[in-house]
């Protein structure tokens, strides 16, 4: 279930409408673990994170819903499904602080629907990982749709 990557070829996904996927291929980390706060304490809604490995991934949509929040900078993203819950993908920590460099937004834009398995930004782990924790965070910041 958690692997969507063989070899940086995409499978398909199969999920129904209510179901959540890995974003990519990793592992799944202690949200408490994190370097920060706000992650770790689950401040923003419950998450889990990820650790990705190799010098690049493409992080995809963890649900089906609407793009609802695409930052330009990549480094983030949110779906909402349609039953209302909302999501935030946060490709690592304080990496807004990049503007941008090693990210690199896909096909996908703010208000485009998407399913679960989508491509949305090619993150450059290489370049990222030596400045910052690039633990993956997926957060359901509104559970109650």
């Amino acid at each position: 279930m958690f692997s969507l990557f063989k070899k940086e070829k995409l499978e398909p996904v199969t999920c129904n409408a209510n179901e959540f996927v890995a974003p990519a291929d990793g592992r799944i980390i202690d949200i408490t673990t994190v370097s920060d706060a706000v992650f770790a304490e689950k401040m923003l809604g419950e998450s889990i994170a990820f650790e990705f490995s190799g010098n690049e991934v493409t992080v995809c949509a963890p649900c089906s819903g609407n793009l609802t929040t695409a930052f330009p900078t990549g480094h983030a993203f949110g779906i909402t499904m349609a039953n209302g819950v909302e999501t935030l993908v946060h490709i690592g920590v304080n990496t807004v602080g990049a503007k941008g460099d090693g990210f690199k937004m896909l096909d996908k834009q703010q208000g485009d629907d998407v399913k679960a398995g989508d491509p949305i930004v090619k993150v450059n782990l290489k370049t990222l990982k030596n400045s910052y924790d690039m633990s993956t965070m997926l957060i359901v910041t509104e559970p109650n749709g």
